[in-house]
This record gives C-alpha cells, sequence and structure tokens, in this order.
C-alpha cells in the first residue's frame, strides 16, 4: 500500500518533483564543484605560487650565525663560509623529497667592468642532476624565476663565455645583445683575473640583480678559485599552512613531545622540510623565507573559505527552492491529506510520505548535479590553475548527506503546515 501511495504520488506530481530535482541539481553541481576543488586547491595554488619564489633559503651555519647574532654580512671575512655543491642533490632525498619542486644554488662576486664594480652571480639555469635515489632531475632559475622577462633567451649552463645582463647595467652601460664585455675580478686569494664575456641576453627581474651580470655557476666558480663551492641556496617546495604545532617546532624542534615530533615531522610544514634539508647537509641552516610561506598559507585558507562560502549559499538557495516546491504542493494536496487523516493515517505516516516522495527526487537531482559538478570543477581547474581538478572520493558520501539535509531542512515549513492541517476544516472547504 504505501509503495502504491509513493508510485501513485510520484506519477501526479511529475512536475513539482521534476522543479525538485533540478533545483537540487543546480544547488549539488556548485557543491560539487566547489568541494572537488576546495580538496584539491592546496597543491594547485601552491604550484601556482611556486612559480614566484623560493620559500626556502639555505645557507653556511656559520654565515647564518654571525648574521643572525651580529649582523654580520657576507663578505665581510669572517662570514666567508660556502656550502659545498657536491652535496646538493642530497636535497632530493628528504623525507619530503617530492615536495620540492625546485632549487638552485648562488656564488656571489664583485666584477669590475668599465671602470665600475658590477655585481656577478653565478647560478644555476637548468641543471640536470643525477640524485642517489637513481632518478634525474632538471633543477635551476629557469624555473624559479620564470616570470622574468629575458631577450635573448636564457643561458646554458655549459656556455661558460656568456652572461646575462641586467636591465638596468646594460642601460647604465649601453650595452646590447651580442657585446663583448672585458671583466676583471679578484679571487679568493687574492689575484686579480681578467676573462672576456658575451651579453647573450638582457633580462628584467625588478629587483637588484638589474644592477648586475647573471653566468654559469661553474664560470663564476672558475673566476673566484671557489670551485664546487656555493654561497647560498634557494629552495621551492610544497608545503602545508603553518599551526600551533609548526610554529613551536620552528622555534625549538627538541622542545616537542615524541608523539609531536612525528606528526609535524612526517607534516609537509615548511618548517619541517628546512629541518630536513639541514639534516642533509653539511654544516648547513635552511630557514623558511616567512613572508612567502604565510602568504602562501592566507591565500590558501581565504581561497577555502570562499569555497565553503559559496558551497553553503549554493545549498542555502536549494533548500529554499525546494521548501517553496514542498510547500506549495501541500497546499495543492490539502484535501488529499485532509481525507487520509479522516480514514486513520497518521502526522507521522504523511510525513513520511511526503519525505520519500522529496528524496526520490531530490536524490535524482543530487546524481545529475554530482556528475555534472564533477563537469564544472574540470572547467574551473583548466580555466584558472591550467590543469584538471582531480576527483576526490571523499566528496561523494559529503554530497550524499548534503542532498538528505538540504531535503530535510527544506521540508520542514511544509511538514509544520501538514501538522497544523485539520480534516474538518479541509474536507468542508475552510
Amino acid at each position: 500500500m504505501f509503495l502504491r501511495m509513493i508510485l501513485g504520488a510520484v506519477t501526479r506530481q511529475k512536475r513539482k518533483l521534476l522543479m525538485m530535482a533540478c533545483a537540487m541539481a543546480l544547488g549539488i553541481s556548485l557543491a560539487t564543484a566547489m568541494l572537488n576543488v576546495m580538496l584539491d586547491v592546496g597543491d594547485k595554488i601552491n604550484q601556482t605560487l611556486k612559480t614566484y619564489g623560493a620559500n626556502i633559503l639555505v645557507t653556511p651555519r656559520g654565515a647564518a650565525f654571525l648574521n643572525d647574532l651580529y649582523g654580520v654580512e657576507e663578505g665581510a671575512g669572517v662570514s666567508d663560509k660556502y656550502l659545498l655543491e657536491s652535496e646538493l642533490p642530497r636535497i632530493k632525498t628528504v623525507f619530503w623529497a617530492f615536495n620540492i619542486v625546485d632549487f638552485t644554488p648562488y656564488l656571489d662576486a664583485v666584477a669590475r667592468v668599465n671602470g665600475a664594480d658590477v655585481p656577478l652571480l653565478g647560478v644555476w639555469f637548468k641543471k640536470r642532476l643525477d640524485i642517489p635515489t637513481g632518478e634525474s632531475v632538471d633543477v635551476g632559475i629557469i624555473n624559479l624565476r620564470s616570470w622574468w622577462d629575458v631577450r635573448g633567451g636564457w643561458l646554458k649552463d655549459d656556455d661558460t663565455d656568456g652572461v646575462m645582463a641586467g636591465s638596468a647595467f646594460a642601460a647604465r652601460h649601453g650595452v646590447k645583445i651580442g657585446d663583448s664585455l672585458a671583466i676583471s675580478l679578484k679571487d679568493a686569494a687574492g689575484s686579480e683575473k681578467f676573462t672576456t664575456v658575451v651579453v647573450r641576453s638582457i633580462f628584467h627581474s625588478g629587483d637588484k640583480e638589474d644592477d648586475g651580470l647573471l653566468a654559469p655557476l661553474a664560470a663564476v666558480q672558475r673566476l673566484t678559485g671557489l670551485e664546487g663551492k656555493v654561497r647560498r641556496v634557494e629552495v621551492s617546495a610544497l608545503t602545508t599552512p603553518e599551526n600551533d604545532l609548526a610554529r613551536r617546532a620552528s622555534r625549538n624542534p627538541h622542545s616537542l613531545s615524541r608523539q609531536e615530533w612525528e606528526v609535524w615531522y612526517c607534516t609537509a610544514y615548511v618548517s619541517a622540510i628546512a629541518f630536513q634539508i639541514e639534516e642533509v647537509l653539511t654544516d648547513a641552516r635552511a630557514k623558511p623565507v616567512l613572508q612567502v610561506a604565510e602568504s602562501e598559507s592566507a591565500i590558501l585558507q581565504k581561497t577555502q573559505l570562499l569555497m565553503l562560502l559559496l558551497t553553503l549559499l549554493s545549498l542555502a538557495c536549494a533548500a529554499l527552492a525546494i521548501s517553496n516546491l514542498v510547500t506549495a504542493n501541500v497546499m495543492e494536496r490539502s484535501t488529499e491529506i485532509g481525507l487520509l487523516k479522516a480514514l486513520g493515517a497518521t502526522d507521522g505516516q504523511i510525513s513520511l510520505v511526503l519525505l520519500v516522495e522529496m528524496l526520490i527526487a531530490t536524490f535524482i537531482g543530487g546524481a545529475l548535479g554530482y556528475v555534472a559538478g564533477l563537469g564544472l570543477a574540470s572547467v574551473i581547474g583548466h580555466s584558472v590553475f591550467g590543469s584538471a581538478v582531480a576527483i576526490k572520493g571523499l566528496v561523494i558520501p559529503i554530497v550524499a548527506l548534503l542532498v538528505f539535509l538540504v531535503t530535510i531542512g527544506g521540508s520542514i515549513p511544509a511538514i509544520r503546515m501538514l501538522l497544523r492541517l485539520r480534516p474538518t476544516d479541509v474536507l468542508h472547504g475552510r
């Protein structure tokens, strides 16, 4: 009997149930898209932000200590410490190696060009590294500074006779692409060396690099007599937003309990990755670039909050639409409901029939909305992040629960009306 009543009601109320299904489909499609993007947005935002610089700076421990304690800058003699270039592949062997997307070493010097002192910076441009795990990776400044405006193309690491000139330096000295520059500089032993280099390209970084020259690391090492040594390393890593545990660990990791240590070490906090880099490099100090790390965290949290608000608003709109449709349905069927009550049907039985009708329509709409939401999430991923959004299995039970809650919430006004309905009033036309 119950099934016959449901089937009869569904057959008679096809139009209204279809409108309920459409309202639910619209709300769930946006909710599905936002939930999938929200669960996948962390890595995508991190990947996007990683194109704008590093979030970890690695320096020799002695130089970092003197700089922190006494404000002694690099190049002041006592703070001239170096990292070993041969150890840098170890960075890709830490626990969170796959989260380290790029890094490049730097070795700076001061060259004499046209009678003026000019900063000369040696870097890896696109270095092919064979790491101890047996894999090979490409790292260097090309990806780490992908936003630079470069005229003439990036240098290659084996072009030891070429340099890239900063835009401010080129404008000040009237340098053009293809020009030869005679430069001189003092090596680590104090001897002056002379060489001629060719300007292969001109770059604009918008920072202090525009005042100098950029050259392959091997060429600057040879000129300065510092073969195999680097001054600092910039590392770009995908990280998890910092919380209280991560902040306490960044101040003193040894103050954590064993359980807290394991949670911190096995989570991709920027402080945990920096600590692991220190473990694999000799006498190194890895410091998070807090401005970058905190900006990433703030952007991620605000983006996720925005998506959550859009999800809640879409579901609220769906609930209001369903509430209006069900209330109108109850008003139209008031005579039928009054007759059922007069024949002995209880309020609970009639409410159950009404809820089942709604759930059939809304779950059909929810299923269609979920499929549409996956398509919308893919469109958002490709248009905003340039890649597809991963389908999260966790969203399916969340969507099912949301459909149920929205249906129940939307039915409350109609059920309250149903409970107040008296058979005598309805059957007598009052």
